[in-house]
């Protein structure tokens, strides 16, 4: 056929014949279209951009990302603002870092109307004090301090539970440059209760603010926390522990070798309270060096219990990515930094592969044909996503796969780069025997055109094609978007195409004006249940 003929003497590195949008060169030298400025904010927000890509390193992928911002707060600061908070609020982040510096742009950059929204979000988006810190970086860095952002900071110290402000100021004394202290002479706040000077005393004097026998209400734990930093037996820090809740942080360094320490922070004792699940994931490391699994199978029974507990990984914002990450390091059974090492735990294992699954949205089988075709090519092997150590797109792509393939009975996964590599993977495996068989595929040039060409020569019927790359393409002699119209024709199936983005980039390779592609974001929480709702649509 004449367009057949035409496709392959122009291919990816000359723009599409005939699309009715005008396409863009991506880094690669080969022809796409761009994002719309707010799935660029919502590829920053959610992949990050501190670790670069193959093509663009941190500095310049940051520089290009605040761009993407600025054009949001331009276009619509309010909604800019919406989007930013419900990035956050919903757990649809792995790390805050993004959404606090999109704030403080806000902050800064944005209108009157735009900074007021900004302010207003600030108690929803920095939720811990690291997070507070995090925010008086960004605006230092960005150059303000004016009269809206300190107020944007003193209602976050002004809020009524005091007792949680008293945690806030306990488990994060100072990050960033910043501390507490610093932050409450910054704002010239005005305490609005008398809870709220004796704690703000305790913040800006220490231990002398504090009266001799222990007090009620906030001061409680700032008292507990003096305490301890004077004890010398284990014993001691347990009692405080069981009668304050002492949280990690305010346990003295000496005592968190003692596996006692550990079961009263894992709130094993009768009315305990259980570990935090983000400080939970973190620490299951150290739990295995001290051979707590081992000894104490009730720790065990918690820890697994917890991991697998949809309700408390919605309710802790524990993101799909953070447990990915756990899952990698909590098998190789070594720490990232320093020279902790353990065993790892079967049951654990099995329990941070399940979790993954439940940290996405719940998804309903669409009873669809799927295809999942994962770019392997070098650029998706490069860089790590949101700055997670360990987790490249490549494995990422491998990982979001899994999440849709263990819902749907009906799909085939395939890897490509510039020929179609084998991969032998199914559903029922472990996440990390995944991440493994993919980790071992060989690198190559992008031709994410492969799939559909694929598909369409083996008479293979596929409802919903899933590529996920960073739109890199340029090898290929047939633009993806016309492979897909291609086995349309061949096959009599109206087949979808969703594109789902690894890279904080503004390239896709979906047709903007076709109805039958979608652009998601890659570790969008939310990303698997819109993804099956476009199909059955």
């Amino acid at each position: 056929m004449l367009r057949d003929l035409l496709s392959n003497l122009t291919g990816q590195q000359a723009p599409l014949a005939g699309a009715r949008t005008a396409q863009v060169r991506n880094s690669a030298g080969g022809h796409v279209w761009s994002v719309d400025a707010w799935t660029r904010l919502s590829r920053f927000l959610v992949l990050g951009s501190d670790s670069g890509t193959y093509y663009a390193g941190p500095v310049a992928h940051a520089l290009e990302n605040l761009d993407a911002v600025d054009r949001c707060i331009a276009l619509d600061g309010v909604r800019a603002v919406a989007e930013i908070t419900a990035h956050s609020v919903d757990g649809r982040v792995p790390r805050n870092d993004q959404c606090i510096v999109a704030l403080a742009r806000c902050l800064k950059t944005g209108s009157a109307e735009t900074r007021q929204a900004a302010v207003e979000a600030v108690p929803a988006v920095c939720r811990t004090g690291t997070h507070l810190f995090q925010l008086a970086a960004a605006v230092d860095a960005f150059g303000g301090w004016g009269r809206g952002t300190r107020r944007a900071f003193a209602r976050w110290y002004a809020r009524e539970d005091v007792q949680r402000l008293a945690l806030q100021a306990v488990k994060y004394r100072q990050r960033e440059g910043w501390s507490h202290r610093d932050l409450l002479r910054k704002t010239h706040l005005r305490p609005p209760s008398a809870e709220h000077d004796a704690l703000f005393a305790w913040i800006c004097r220490g231990a002398e603010a504090l009266p001799k026998a222990r007090p009620e209400g906030a001061l409680a734990l700032p008292w507990a926390v003096e305490k301890a930093q004077r004890v010398g037996r284990a014993e001691e820090i347990v009692d405080l522990i069981r009668a304050h809740e002492l949280p990690r942080e305010a346990v003295p360094t000496r005592f968190l070798g003692k596996p006692k320490v550990w079961k009263a922070l894992l709130g094993l004792h009768e009315g305990g309270r259980p570990m935090p699940l983000t400080a939970l994931v973190r620490n299951l490391g150290k739990l295995s060096s001290l051979g707590l699994f081992e000894t104490c199978p009730e720790a065990v029974d918690a820890v697994c219990a917890r991991l697998v507990d949809r309700q408390a990984l919605r309710r802790a914002r524990v993101h799909p990515l953070a447990l990915l990450v756990a899952l990698n390091t909590y098998r190789g059974g070594r720490g990232v930094r320093g020279s902790l090492h353990w065993r790892p735990h079967p049951r654990v294992l099995d329990a941070l592969d399940q979790s993954f699954e439940l940290a996405f949205e719940c998804i309903e089988p669409t009873g669809k044909r799927w295809l999942l075709a994962l770019d392997v090519s070098g650029s998706m092997a490069f860089r790590d996503i949101a700055g997670m150590t360990g987790v490249t797109p490549r494995v990422g792509a491998a990982a979001m796969a899994m999440a849709t393939a263990r819902t749907e009975s009906r799909y085939s996964v395939l890897a490509f780069g510039h020929g179609l590599v084998p991969l032998d993977i199914s559903a029922r495996m472990r996440l990390d025997e995944v991440l493994e068989r993919t980790s071992r595929l060989p690198f190559g040039a992008t031709d994410c055109a492969l799939p559909m060409i694929h598909a369409r020569k083996r008479r293979q019927p596929v409802d919903v094609f899933v590529v996920y790359t960073d739109s890199e393409t340029w090898f290929g002699k047939v633009h993806p978007a016309r492979a897909l119209q291609d086995y349309r024709a061949a096959m009599g199936i109206d087949a979808r195409l969703i594109v789902v983005g690894m890279v904080a980039n503004s390239f896709t390779i979906a047709d903007p004006v076709d109805a039958g592609m979608l652009d998601v974001v890659g570790f969008d929480t939310a990303a698997p249940a819109v993804m099956a709702d476009f199909a059955r649509a």
